[in-house]
């Protein structure tokens, strides 16, 4: 699938896999009630309904039906605080271990100041340090996130999520089998 660098994070939600997005929403479901449920208001608002009338929906029916409306441009900080908040909270070892692999001080994957650049093969390496230890599509997800999320924006980090296919989102696809 073709992606371009630089997605908001409603195109993310809407280019990732479907069982990645829906792991977002579920995780936040399962940990995050105050996120969750800022979430569940605004897809009401947007759908023009009560959040009520979601909550009453089956969960597969409700999520389908939030993860539809968070794909949207008009959700965009919403979505944004879904994502931020399962990356910062599921996955913070692996902010950790990408700024330890740049050799970006933090406090426990969040920096204050990230430099304008980095270095091609400090970047390469932590990036490989990343799809060694994480699933393809978790690190494709923080990534474009880390990318879009950040005022600070790295060319060499762009090229690479243009260019480099185990970056892309979704799943692979399987050609040639019928």
């Amino acid at each position: 699938m073709e992606t371009k660098a630089m997605l908001t994070s409603h195109e993310l939600l809407g280019f990732m896999s479907p069982k990645l997005a829906l792991e977002i929403l579920t995780y936040a479901f399962e940990t995050d009630k105050a996120v969750y449920r800022a979430t569940l208001g605004a897809v009401a608002e947007a759908r023009k309904v009560r959040p009520v009338f979601l909550e009453r929906q089956p969960k597969p029916q409700r999520h389908a039906a939030m993860l539809s409306t968070l794909a949207r441009p008009g959700l965009e900080l919403v979505t944004a605080n879904l994502i931020r908040t399962w990356l910062l909270k599921k996955y913070k070892d692996m902010l950790v271990d990408f700024l330890d692999a740049l050799g970006i001080a933090h406090k426990d994957g969040v920096v204050e100041d990230l430099p304008a650049t980095v270095d091609d093969s400090r970047l390469s390496s932590a990036v490989e340090v990343l799809l060694g230890k994480y699933p393809r599509e978790v690190v494709a997800v923080y990534l474009h996130a880390f990318q879009e999320m950040n005022e600070v924006q790295w060319p060499n980090l762009k090229t690479m999520l243009e260019g480099d296919k185990r970056l892309e989102l979704g799943e692979p696809q399987v050609l040639g089998k019928f």
